[in-house]
This record gives C-alpha cells, sequence and structure tokens, in this order.
C-alpha cells in the first residue's frame, strides 16, 4: 500500500484498515502496524481512540503491552451487556422513585395540602363515561382548558369540539390544543383547526406529541393509563395537587411546539438532525422497533427507513450499530430516553 493511497483515506477508513490488519496478524505490536500503514503519530491516535470507542480494541493486561483487537460480534455482546446493566439501574432508580411517590401520596401529600384540595384519582374504562366528563368541561371549566391529542379528531366528534369552544369563548375561557405535525396535513383536520383558531382556541403542532391529555381549571385532568395503547382505560384526575404536575408536562411540550399558522422551522439543530430525526434516533436508541417508531411519528415503514437512511448518512456511520455509537458520543442521545406514544 502506498503512502498516498493511506493519507487519501478518512479518519474512519484509516480505523477500519488499521483494525483489519490487527485482526489479520494478532499479536503484532499496534505501533509497527501503524507504521506500516503509513499512519501519522496524530492520525494513529485517532484511529486507536475511534476502535476503543467503538469496543473493538482494547488495552492489554500489561500497561506495558499493545492494545488488543476485538472480535465484532463479541464487541456487540460487550455494549448490550452494557445497555442491559444500564437499563436494570434505571429501573431501580424508577422503583426507588416509585417507592418514594407512594409515600408522598400518601400521609404527607395530605399533611401537606390546603384545605379542600384533595386529590381524587379514578380508572374510568367506560368510553361513555369519558364522553359525559368532557362534555361536562364544557359547563364547568371555568379560567383555562389545556388539551394534547396523538392523532385526528374523530368526524363525529368534530361538531361537539367546535360547540365546546363556542362555549368556553362566551364565557372567556382559555383554551390551548397541541397536535402532532402530520394532523395540519389532513385537509379535513387542517380546516378544523381553522375553524377552533377562528374562536380564539390558541393551537400549535409538535413533531411528537406523548398522550393523549386533557386539563381544565388546575383541577381536572384526563390521561390514558398506558399511553402505548389508545384504547386503555383512562385516569380521571382531581385536586391541583396532583394536576399541577401534568400541567407542568403539557407546558413543557407547548413551549416545544410551533404556532399553527406559522412557518414551520426546518428543526434543524447544531448536530444537523431535523426534530423528527432527532425524535427517530432517540426512539431507536431506546430499542423500540421500526414498527413503533412509524406508529409514534405517524408515518409509514418506507419513511422510518428512510429516516434511518439519513441518520445514517448524516452520522457517517455504516450501520445501525456505528450511528448508535457515534449518536452517543457525539451527544444526541443525552438525557432522558424516548418514552414513546402510540396514536
Amino acid at each position: 500500500m502506498s503512502k498516498n493511497a493511506a493519507g487519501a483515506r478518512t479518519g474512519s477508513e484509516q480505523a477500519l484498515a488499521l483494525y483489519q490488519e490487527l485482526r489479520g496478524a494478532p499479536g503484532e505490536p499496534f505501533d509497527d502496524v501503524a507504521r506500516r500503514l503509513h499512519l501519522t503519530p496524530a492520525e494513529r491516535d485517532e484511529c486507536q481512540a475511534e476502535l476503543t470507542s467503538l469496543g473493538l480494541l482494547e488495552p492489554a493486561g500489561d500497561p506495558a503491552a499493545a492494545p488488543a483487537a476485538v472480535a465484532p460480534d463479541v464487541a456487540l455482546l460487550r455494549l448490550l451487556q452494557h445497555e442491559r446493566e444500564r437499563l436494570e439501574n434505571r429501573l431501580a432508580e424508577t422503583s426507588r422513585a416509585h417507592t418514594t411517590l407512594e409515600t408522598l401520596a400518601g400521609p404527607f401529600l395530605r399533611a401537606g395540602m390546603e384545605p379542600g384540595s384533595e386529590v381524587e384519582v379514578e380508572i374510568v374504562e367506560d368510553p361513555a363515561r369519558i364522553r359525559r366528563e368532557l362534555a361536562d368541561l364544557t359547563d364547568t371549566a371555568g379560567s383555562s382548558v389545556h388539551s394534547m391529542l396523538t392523532g385526528s379528531v374523530r368526524r363525529e366528534e368534530i361538531s361537539r369540539e367546535l360547540d365546546r369552544d363556542r362555549a368556553w369563548a362566551a364565557r372567556g375561557v382559555r383554551v390551548q390544543a397541541m397536535y402532532s405535525h402530520r394532523v395540519g396535513q389532513v385537509p379535513e383536520m387542517a380546516q378544523h383547526l381553522a375553524e377552533r383558531a377562528a374562536f380564539g382556541v390558541e393551537v400549535r403542532l409538535s413533531a411528537v406529541v406523548p398522550m393523549n391529555m386533557v386539563l381544565a381549571d388546575e383541577n381536572f385532568a384526563l390521561l390514558p393509563t398506558d399511553p402505548h395503547d389508545p384504547r386503555s382505560a383512562a385516569i380521571l384526575a382531581r385536586g391541583p395537587g396532583l394536576v399541577r404536575s401534568y400541567r407542568a408536562l403539557y407546558d413543557y411540550c407547548w413551549h416545544a411546539a410551533t404556532p399553527y399558522g406559522h412557518a414551520e422551522p426546518d428543526g434543524h439543530g447544531g448536530d444537523g438532525l431535523t426534530e423528527q430525526q432527532r425524535a427517530a434516533l432517540r426512539m431507536l436508541a431506546s430499542g423500540i422497533k421500526d414498527e413503533q417508531v412509524a406508529r409514534n411519528l405517524g408515518v409509514s415503514l418506507r419513511t422510518v427507513s428512510r429516516l434511518i437512511s439519513e441518520l445514517m448518512q448524516e452520522l457517517d456511520a455504516a450501520s445501525r450499530f456505528e450511528a448508535g455509537v457515534k449518536a452517543a458520543r457525539l451527544g444526541l442521545l443525552d438525557g432522558e430516553p424516548y418514552e414513546p406514544a402510540s396514536p
């Protein structure tokens, strides 16, 4: 191999060539292999760092010895084991947090609440009961109503929703409604959103809406028991002590959404990824299958395949595994894992 040919390679190509040489010549000193490939000291160090970050190179037991190449399947198994341990630790932390919440929801929460602010939580399985509760809000909501919906409004519900908007507008109730971007692309729903906006409803669109939710007057909350299953029973909560927590989640999503009628931003951040691509990346990194990613984003499997292809191209990765590793190294997966919700 000529020196010019080696120098024409990109960093990843040099790392791949070095890895292949190390695998083909086990026991040969690392520096000797790097010199044979005409790598400069800086290129050698960059390749070593890249291979180590991918788990394909590990230091020898003796500090004076050269690092050893690791088989790809072994590196993958180690990564999976690391992720399993990370998830187990997270589950343990979640269990501890759940125990703490149960304690707070008991005598400590009741003791710290203001008089008359008792929290009531009820599981409602009857769809007719849920519709009655929503209908009652037309008369009982006094100051504000906040809702988010993962999908389109059913055709038979559109007129009822407009009737509620008309009644709330007459009483000066502030109404905010959040939908996914794909809803605004459906002609019938686009007209419905325009009609709601005409009644004074503040409408926003978001790439990902986490769940169906209705909040009212800091004292009423209606949301699913299982955000992943649209047919699941609903949680009906009353009392500001609990509803404020849901309102905080709603406000976070609201500020990240785009006002209806405004030009949608291209969503590119400093990492070059769109909001939709980043959402897909977090879901894939959380182990969600392509079919569920498609349902969460409201797109087809073909679109998900295109998104993955774009992600791999953006990250200059030859495989999903490499894309995940590079995304982690770049900090694109920092923060909480994505929590999916079916439309």
